[in-house]
């Protein structure tokens, strides 16, 4: 049981919600963004490199009735964790646990809210994908964590997200929205319609460099056509949300298509992949953490999806 706990409260308690800045579960922080929404912010760290299981942001909404949880993090401790912190400002039902796409950083505490009323919730191919992904990703996990990644089984949704689906808190409706093949073939957005806060999953990456598995030219389309709403606050699925959509989503789409198009060049030159993993978007590589690693991934991916154009 986690034994540290420190609030930093600035308001009074409504029922069962102690509104609070800052909440602590030993190091583990959720940070109020708006009015019932908090977020913890995952390291950034890379997955090969120092990963325990909490590197994305793992988002909490509250209503009048339940809770609904965004991402669970990458470990059932990491899940664990949560809980604890959600506890700490709630008693609510957590009704739902929205896994935003199929990547393990993001599912993977799905094992701590089994005990819970909740029904889990994904993009309409998300439990097939996590199911044929099962063996891999847990090898995966038991390599990285050890015990904490043997104890994080794979617990796919039971609720598809078909198209469009709202999800009501009480007096606070989800909006949550599947999108085409762009950071994966499993993304999903959830809009908080109260306060006009979209949790865009890893369709939107902040300070550290976006990953593109599924297709870049998917993801360039999936993030203008976001672009053309306007919300008062963005929560990318990895590094710090912001109210200045312009700059949020304009430095991510700079980059992709800087890439793109550099990638596009080098097939056309008849420069090899390998090479081109070493100059492709290179005057991005000081503006993004991970870049390294990350980028050389992405081109990768992309390269040969480019060839066939």
């Amino acid at each position: 049981m986690l034994s540290k706990i420190k609030l930093s409260c600035v308001g009074v308690t409504f029922g069962f919600v102690t509104f609070c800045s800052h909440v602590w579960a030993d190091t583990f922080e959720l940070k109020k963004v708006a009015e019932g929404i908090y977020v913890h912010h995952g390291q950034h760290q890379d997955i090969d490199d120092g990963y325990k299981g909490d590197i994305c942001n793992l988002g909490v909404i509250i209503g009048n009735q339940s809770i609904a949880v965004i991402d669970s993090g990458g470990s059932k401790h990491t899940g664990e964790q949560l809980l604890q912190a959600i506890r700490n400002i709630s008693k609510l039902p957590i009704k739902y646990v929205i896994n935003t796409h199929v990547h393990p950083d993001h599912t993977y505490g799905n094992a701590a809210f089994q005990g819970e009323p909740v029904h889990f919730v994904g993009h309409e191919k998300l439990a097939n994908t996590m199911l044929l992904r099962k063996e891999q990703y847990e090898k995966l996990n038991a390599n990285l964590l050890g015990e904490a990644g043997k104890a994080s089984t794979t617990i796919p949704p039971d609720t598809a997200v078909h198209d469009q689906l709202s999800l009501d808190l009480g007096d606070r409706v989800l909006q949550l929205k599947s999108q085409t093949v762009a950071h994966t073939h499993t993304d999903l957005t959830v809009l908080d319609s109260k306060t006009n806060t979209l949790f865009t999953g890893d369709l939107v990456f902040a300070q550290r460099t976006p990953v593109v598995e599924g297709d870049i030219k998917g993801l360039i389309a999936v993030l203008e056509k976001i672009n053309q709403t306007r919300y008062a606050l963005i929560v990318p699925g990895h590094g710090l949300e912001s109210p200045d959509q312009k700059t949020i989503i304009g430095d991510e789409l700079r980059y992709l298509n800087l890439l793109l198009a550099d990638v596009r060049a080098s097939i056309k030159k008849g420069i090899s992949m390998e090479q081109t993993m070493d100059t492709a978007a290179e005057s991005e590589r000081q503006k993004w953490l991970l870049f390294d690693i990350a980028n050389r991934r992405n081109v990768n991916v992309i390269y040969p999806q480019l060839e066939w154009e």
